[in-house]
């Protein structure tokens, strides 16, 4: 399991959320409803449990539970302040939203 966040991203969670030193945050596979379809990767304060894939950036603990690894293996989350948004990019999926391996 791996799985980059880049430190813009991590600077843009810490203030949104907002996260201070120490916090904990699991990353997951977020499925949509009607109308919106697909998935995304949600965030949560929350405690890593005992079996769980754990990066530390900036004094925060980002994780992911092995119920996720099959979408989160390989992502990179980055952020381009020019636009304002989060870009989460996987190289095994041609689309996140509908993903086929």
């Amino acid at each position: 399991m791996n799985f980059i966040i880049s430190d813009e991203a991590v600077a843009l969670y810490k203030k949104e959320i907002p996260l201070i030193k120490g916090d904990s945050v699991r990353l997951y596979v977020r499925v949509g409803g009607i109308g919106s379809g697909g998935f995304s990767v949600g965030i949560i304060k929350d405690q890593p449990p005992e079996h769980a894939f754990i990066l530390e950036k900036q004094g925060i603990t980002f994780f992911v539970t092995e119920d996720d690894f099959w979408y989160l293996d390989g992502m990179s989350i980055t952020y381009d302040e020019d636009s304002g948004y989060l870009d989460f990019a996987n190289p095994k999926f041609s689309q996140l939203d509908h993903p086929e391996s």
